[in-house]
This record gives structure tokens, C-alpha cells and sequence, in this order.
């Protein structure tokens, strides 16, 4: 079989072998791009089901407990995160009132003073065992505002600050805004409560522990201490 097409004025023979060869050349080079395009329908079926497992199991490792430090002890004006599993109504961030107490809803007031974070933590589960089945409850320390120090005397801003784990009594000085002019820097002491009820005097000479003499007298101080700045 044979046919003729013109192309431009010009007459080109092409036979029926030529254009089923031609053909099949077409479908050679078109076959990588057909062979590519299942695999990637199936991936975008494939990623709905692949989410699936994901998200299911993120609530059992939300349910899981954190560990806590057991050592600190709430206090008054203490700023506590409570977060009750679920109970998004029971969540909060709330302070420790004066009185040592908190209040949550179906809880009401319970003591939080003198309670470790783990121990506020079971007060509270057992409080909600009527109204929840097996409440699991986080409390979390956000602020800590029950412990602090007071510096006193010859310093710029006298008063009581917060005190965090590593204060020292240089640290206290620099807070307070340094000295007042006419201060007895060599004759600086601290006034530490000791657990019989008393009272420790600790010395603290300035001039000798910034020239790196007796560098034990900048102790880290405790809750109540108080710096007397003569």
C-alpha cells in the first residue's frame, strides 16, 4: 500500500512500513512518562492511610505522666499549671493564695502550701475519682515567688526578690543596685534561719571575696535569708 502527501510544493513518498515504524517509535518514547504516572496516583492514595496510625496514637503518649522533681515544696503566691487529661474545663494556671489554698471546679478548695507538685498531683486525682474515671492530673510549677531573700541597709533598692537556685550573695548585691556610699563593704552579714528556730550570723567581707580572697563567703543563699548591708 502506498500514498503520497504534499508538503510545501514538495512530494514526499512514504510507504506503510515507514509509518508504523514511526509509530512504534512514538510509543517507545512515550512509555517512561506512562510507566510514571500509576506510581504516583498510588502515593497520593497512600498518604491519607499513612496520617491514620499517626494521629491515633498521639493521645495514649499525651496520657502518659511526666516525671517530677519530688524535692520542691509549693508556697504561697506560687504560680501553678494544672492540667486534668481531657478536662480542658479543669485546665488552668492559677496562684497559690495566702491562705496556702487553691480552688478548681469539682475539686473546690484543696491545700496546695507545703505540698510537692507529685503530692498536689494525687490530692487533686482523688478529689476528681467521684466525677472522673482514673483522672490523670500534671501540676507544674510556673513561677516561683514563695521563696525569697531580703537584703537590707546601705544598698540602693532595698527589699525582699525572688530567689532562684543559684543566687549568691554577690548576685543579691548587683540586684539590689550596689551599694550606698558611706557602706561598711568589709563588715557585710547574712542572717540565716536554722531549723531549731534560731539564728546563724555569716560573715561576708566584700573588699576580700572580689580580690578572690575567702571566696567561700559568697554562699548560695536560702528562702528567708536576709543580707544586712551596715
Amino acid at each position: 500500500m502506498k500514498f503520497k502527501m504534499n508538503v510545501t510544493g514538495a512530494g514526499v513518498r512514504m510507504t506503510a512500513g515507514h509509518s508504523i515504524r514511526l509509530a512504534f517509535l512514538f510509543l517507545f518514547a512515550c512509555a517512561p512518562l506512562l510507566a510514571q504516572a500509576p506510581p504516583s496516583a498510588q502515593a497520593d492514595h497512600a498518604l491519607p492511610a499513612a496520617a491514620g496510625p499517626a494521629s491515633t496514637s498521639t493521645p495514649s503518649a499525651s496520657s502518659v505522666p511526666l516525671p517530677h522533681d519530688n524535692s520542691f515544696v509549693i508556697g504561697n503566691d506560687d504560680q501553678l499549671a494544672i492540667n486534668v487529661w481531657k478536662e480542658p474545663d479543669l485546665t488552668r494556671t492559677i496562684p497559690v493564695r495566702s491562705d496556702g489554698k487553691i480552688s478548681l471546679p469539682l475539686v473546690g478548695e484543696i491545700q496546695a502550701e507545703g505540698r510537692t507538685p507529685l503530692q498536689l498531683e494525687e490530692d487533686i486525682a482523688a478529689k476528681l475519682k467521684s466525677f472522673i474515671t482514673e483522672p490523670e492530673v500534671t501540676v507544674i510549677v510556673e513561677q516561683i515567688n514563695s521563696q525569697k531573700f531580703n537584703i537590707l541597709g546601705q544598698v540602693n533598692k532595698p527589699g525582699s526578690y525572688p530567689l532562684s537556685t543559684a543566687t549568691t550573695v554577690l548576685d543579691a548585691i548587683a540586684a539590689a543596685g550596689g551599694f550606698r556610699d558611706f557602706a561598711k563593704q568589709k563588715s557585710i552579714y547574712i542572717l540565716r534561719q536554722n531549723a531549731s528556730g534560731g539564728e546563724a550570723r555569716l560573715e561576708f567581707n566584700y573588699k576580700e571575696v572580689i580580690k578572690g580572697k575567702n571566696p567561700q563567703q559568697n554562699i548560695k543563699l536560702e528562702p528567708r535569708d536576709t543580707i544586712v548591708v551596715p
